[in-house]
């Protein structure tokens, strides 16, 4: 695990160098070659699946092609068809935007070639949906921020508008506050999507929302850590970061630090060594000629916003809050020096 961790920057990097602007083969293998279209590397999360998915791939006798979309639909949809061009055998695509890119996924269906969606919903019944179980996320952000703040003023700082996860996410958290909202305990003061999940554009909308309510919000539950952290920036000029708790979720490093520092109350960590290492076998699976019912662990869903029949597999999150700071230093997501700088002696256990 140790070596592992030590090689996810390194590997991250070398992806990200390889990818922008065009393609790069980063594995070569016995086998099929997968093709990795990403939306972009702006966050730090991506470069950890990066790293899982080329590592899965060597195991299994790969070989791993990519493409950075740069937060552009129009690139990612040329990305994909140059993946094909190039000989992937199958797909695995972390979506910018489905509705612009299904021409491209059509076309790799039509040849026969399998697609992964990665993390992000691309409504096909032909494409296989793997993700962690967005709906519970948001579930998970909601009760942390209601045990903090079980009435007042709530801000949502959502995900991209072009982002299926987006929705899911706010789903779930509205299942656990809507009781609350219709008793009078909990207004929902503004809610925004944030346009590519950019942290300056949550920014952004958590200041206009600051301004609307004279800064009267009394907690935010943000989409992820991204858009935590620009919310945090928003409230930070306010001078109320630290006393109005903000949700995110994927565990990056910057907001696991601020969790031990106090100013982010919860990330759900959703391991995205266990997601690229799954994407990279069910690809590898599916080249091969399984049929999409046959990934283990695959099950039946039609819960996205046009109810089609998907074939899919969900993963568990885990809410991690400044009392179980030492499950991520535990599994070696996070190296202790990184989530506890700045923190002072005796605040937080895991930082002991």
């Amino acid at each position: 695990m140790e070596a592992f961790t030590k090689g996810l920057s390194r590997r991250g990097l070398l992806g990200t160098a390889l990818a922008m602007p065009a393609l790069g083969a980063l594995a070569q293998g016995r086998g099929p070659v997968v093709g990795v279209s990403w939306s972009n590397f702006q966050e730090e999360r991506w470069k950890t699946d990066e790293a899982a998915i080329q590592a899965a791939l060597r195991a299994g006798g790969g070989s791993y092609l990519s493409a950075d979309a740069q937060s552009s639909p129009g690139k990612q949809l040329t990305d994909i068809e140059s993946l094909l061009a190039r000989g992937a055998k199958a797909l695995i695509v972390l979506a910018q935007d489905a509705a612009a890119i299904r021409p491209g996924v059509q076309k790799a269906i039509d040849e026969g070639v399998p697609v992964v969606a990665y993390d992000r919903l691309i409504e096909m019944p032909e494409v296989f949906y793997l993700t962690f179980d967005n709906v519970e996320v948001g579930r998970m952000m909601a009760r942390a921020i209601l045990a903090q703040k079980p009435q007042g003023n709530y801000a949502f700082i959502k995900g991209s508008s072009s982002d299926p996860n987006a929705d899911f996410l706010f789903r779930g958290s509205m299942e656990v506050l809507k009781p609350h909202i219709d008793a009078g305990r909990i207004r929902n003061v503004g809610e925004a999507y944030t346009d590519g999940w950019l942290p300056a554009n949550a920014q952004r909308n958590m200041e206009q929302m600051l301004t609307r309510n004279n800064n009267r919000i009394d907690a935010v539950v943000a989409a992820n850590d991204g858009t935590a952290g620009g919310a945090i920036a928003a409230l930070a000029a306010q001078g109320m970061a630290g006393s109005v708790p903000v949700s995110g979720q994927d565990a990056d490093r910057a907001a696991l630090n601020r969790i031990a520092q106090g100013t982010q109350t919860v990330t759900i960590w959703k391991d995205a060594r266990d997601l690229g290492k799954a994407a990279a076998e069910i690809a590898l699976r599916l080249a091969g000629g399984a049929r999409l019912a046959q990934v283990p662990g695959a099950t039946s869903w039609n819960e996205g916003p046009q109810k089609r029949a998907m074939t899919a597999r969900f993963l568990a999150p885990v809410p991690v809050t400044r009392d179980n700071l030492g499950v991520i230093l535990q599994a070696g997501w996070a190296p202790k020096e990184a989530v506890c700088q700045g923190v002072p002696a005796g605040r937080v256990a895991a930082c002991n």
